[in-house]
């Protein structure tokens, strides 16, 4: 399968793409149109960074070392598209707010957990989620939590390790492993784990595969 859009020949993810929208609430939602790939992973688990490599662009996703600073779903599209009806992106990239910030008032999670529930329960566009680990420490109670989240919703969510060159490379394929012993019986859980790394270039090929096969079932 090729990575190509039906506007032209160029591979998507080789367009310039651009932010488009933060969405602090439901009601500032785009409309529904475009298929939509979402991220999700605890905060600073490499996750702006991650779509900066993806899209070949350093500077779209913020990145930050201070916990829970992305507080919105972010959205981003191809450049070129001018959002009329007729010329919808073939896709957005949903960037949404980070998890495991021990520091945000309880009031802050609560409401970005709203967001994101009410998000994942009613975005009919919403295609797969991405759920991305630190590979340096495996899943945690919280990434659980988010499992359970995604479960019942009934949306298809896939594990994307991140960092991998940051541990030793004959343990990539046993932490692979381990994490899909630890999502087997999980219902929405896609059945095939990603071993990425931004800052190396890693496995990046193998996700814009996956999320082209994801966004055109």
């Amino acid at each position: 399968m090729t990575e190509t859009t039906s506007q032209d020949d160029k591979p998507l993810f080789g367009r310039p793409w651009i932010f488009i929208r933060g969405v602090p609430a439901m009601k500032f939602l785009p409309p529904e149109g475009p298929p939509e790939i979402a991220f999700a992973g605890r905060s600073n688990v490499g996750k702006s960074s991650l779509i900066n490599a993806l899209v070949g662009h350093k500077g779209l996703a913020r990145t930050s070392n201070t916990p829970g600073r992305t507080q919105e779903l972010n959205y981003f599209v191809p450049d070129g598209f001018s959002g009329a009806e007729d010329d919808l992106p073939p896709m957005a990239l949903v960037d949404m707010p980070g998890y495991g910030y021990a520091q945000a008032p309880k009031e802050q999670v609560d409401a970005w957990t709203k967001l994101v529930f009410d998000y994942l329960r009613g975005r009919s566009t919403l295609k797969r989620v991405y759920v991305l680990i630190d590979s340096r420490h495996g899943i945690k109670k919280n990434d659980e939590e988010v499992f359970a989240l995604l479960d019942k919703a009934a949306v298809s969510y896939q594990i994307v390790l991140t960092k991998t060159d940051k541990i030793k490379d004959a343990g990539v394929p046993r932490l692979v492993e381990e994490t899909l012993q630890k999502i087997a019986k999980r219902p929405a859980a896609y059945p095939e784990v990603l071993a990425t790394s931004s800052e190396k270039g890693r496995g990046l090929d193998e996700l814009r595969s996956a999320i082209i096969t994801a966004i055109t079932r």
